[in-house]
């Protein structure tokens, strides 16, 4: 197939991509220096500019990550590398006279493994509709979202939260650069899905990040994935052990030990902290610093918190996925008792009761889902919606291949309709003649309310902000529709829970 060259000079030097189904795309530009060798650990820094024209028509290498998870197609596998922190622009094949909304993408993955090579973020199904789409990749598990700065030494320095500042460090990036690409720098809207929302919401807090983003929206953000800096010096002395190392050799040893080997060692910490319950998970951000000085959502909730409007929401069946792949979320009872197992015997009654049928398979899958996602999205509304607009959803259409297979409308789901998979040869697959012009149906209201939103910061005229007075909710199904407090007794019931130690 013949391919369009298309050519956009940026601050480090002239990119080179693509034209093909309609879109432009330039993939793995540079954002940042390779953080390796002395960088590795260190805060990134902007990329250096390079002579003549970068051919950017391919993917490069995402975070280090355990193989199976880089799988991008049938048999085909990204490689991985520390040398990872670039992007991808996809543009609309004509360019308007009028600069277009930046939706920048976050990927999820639990902090631990993902791509922005991931066929399903491929992005040109929003770019058709009017805007210009960036994905991102970050440093991920030890090597970018474990806090490692408690073992720093007078002559090694490890920076805190690295994730954060390669994610602050893109969005300056496109600050600078995508009026190139005919994007308006004064309208991004940044997203992500799970982890991916958990770093949008942390986002909010980032003083650095202040300006670098006009709206915000969050799918699915996972909870217990924020620890205090005592905590994570815990679990950094821990890894330290998992290592081999004393701790005063600690900084030395992280500095030559090779990526693979950190990997493991971040698996183990992850096992050992679930069994120990020093925290729900060792990786993610730290607050108490500089670069994170609160709490996400405390800083939603006291008002220090960029004000920006921001859509949150979840999915109906969200624990489902979690009974079929990564074992992680409690499904079943003996899992869930774990997981209350140091709550207040009180608020440990109130969670339970709040789930008719307990213990039964289907209630702790409802728990389960609600306890790492729902409740992040019901704290992150409240919080939030006290000082900035807010808007939250839940997504409860599943085609009847998903309904059948046990899944529903589960985990990341939503994204089949964000990203128009729908109207692909995969979505076919997925829905059959039966369900295909729902379908579609639903994917345009979801692409539709985003673009929206990307554009004003409003969603639809009859999509109302949530507030604690009424709580409103937009469902997304074959019917969508606005709810008030739905599940009233399942919000409550998690308020004020706090699972780390």
């Amino acid at each position: 197939m013949h391919r369009r060259i298309v050519r956009v000079h940026t601050a480090a030097g002239s990119v080179e991509g693509f034209t093909r189904d309609g879109v432009n795309r330039w993939r793995s530009i540079p954002y940042a220096r390779p953080p390796v060798g002395p960088l590795r650990f260190r805060a990134p820094q902007p990329a250096e500019p390079w002579p003549g024209v970068r051919d950017c028509h391919r993917f490069t290498a995402c975070a280090p990550q355990q193989r199976r998870y880089t799988m991008i197609g049938p048999g085909k596998y990204q490689p991985t590398s520390e040398d990872c922190l670039t992007l991808n622009v996809v543009t609309p094949r004509s360019a308007g006279s009028q600069p277009l909304p930046v939706m920048v993408f976050i990927h999820g993955g639990g902090y631990i493994l993902g791509s922005s090579a991931t066929p399903l973020y491929d992005g040109a199904s929003l770019a058709r509709r009017g805007c210009v789409y960036v994905s991102v990749n970050y440093r991920l598990g030890a090597l970018g979202c474990l806090d490692l700065s408690s073992l720093s030494t007078p002559d090694i320095t490890l920076d805190s939260n690295l994730y954060l500042r390669d994610l602050v460090m893109a969005l300056r990036w496109v600050h600078d650069n995508i009026a190139q690409f005919g994007g308006d720098p004064g309208n991004v809207t940044i997203f992500g899905e799970s982890a991916g929302a958990h770093a949008v919401a942390t986002l909010l807090a980032v003083p650095a990040a202040e300006g670098l983003f006009r709206h915000a929206i969050a799918e699915s953000p996972a909870t217990g994935m924020v620890r205090s800096r005592e905590v994570a010096a815990e679990f950094a002395a821990r890894f330290a052990d998992l290592l081999g190392v004393h701790r005063r050799d600690a900084a030395h040893a992280l500095m030559r030990v090779p990526a693979a080997e950190l990997v493991k060692a971040q698996h183990r910490l992850i096992d050992q902290g679930m069994r120990d319950r020093l925290g729900a998970f060792p990786i993610g951000p730290v607050f108490g610093d500089d670069y994170l000085p609160l709490d996400p959502v405390e800083a939603m909730r006291s008002g220090r918190a960029h004000r920006v409007p921001l859509i949150v929401g979840t999915n109906a069946d969200e624990g489902r996925l979690f009974t079929r792949f990564l074992g992680l979320l409690p499904t079943t009872e003996p899992m869930v008792e774990e997981l209350l197992a140091d709550v207040d015997p009180a608020a440990r009654e109130r969670i339970t009761a709040a789930y008719p049928g307990y213990p039964n398979r289907s209630a702790c899958i409802r728990l389960g889902g609600d306890f790492a996602f729902s409740s992040a999205a019901w704290q992150i509304a409240e919080a939030h919606g006290s000082h900035a607009p807010t808007y939250v959803y839940r997504y409860d259409y599943a085609p009847r291949m998903l309904r059948w297979s046990g899944l529903g409308a589960t985990h990341a789901t939503e994204l089949l309709a964000v990203f128009g998979v729908y109207r692909t040869r995969l979505g076919s697959l997925l829905t059959g003649i039966a369900d295909r012009h729902t379908a579609l149906r639903v994917t345009d209201d979801v692409q539709r309310r985003w673009q929206s939103f990307s554009r004003s910061g409003v969603p639809g005229e009859d999509w109302p902000a949530y507030t604690a007075a009424d709580r409103a909710v937009m469902v997304f199904d074959r019917r969508t529709r606005v709810e008030y407090d739905p599940h009233p007794e399942r919000r409550m019931a998690w308020q004020g829970v706090s699972l780390a130690r």
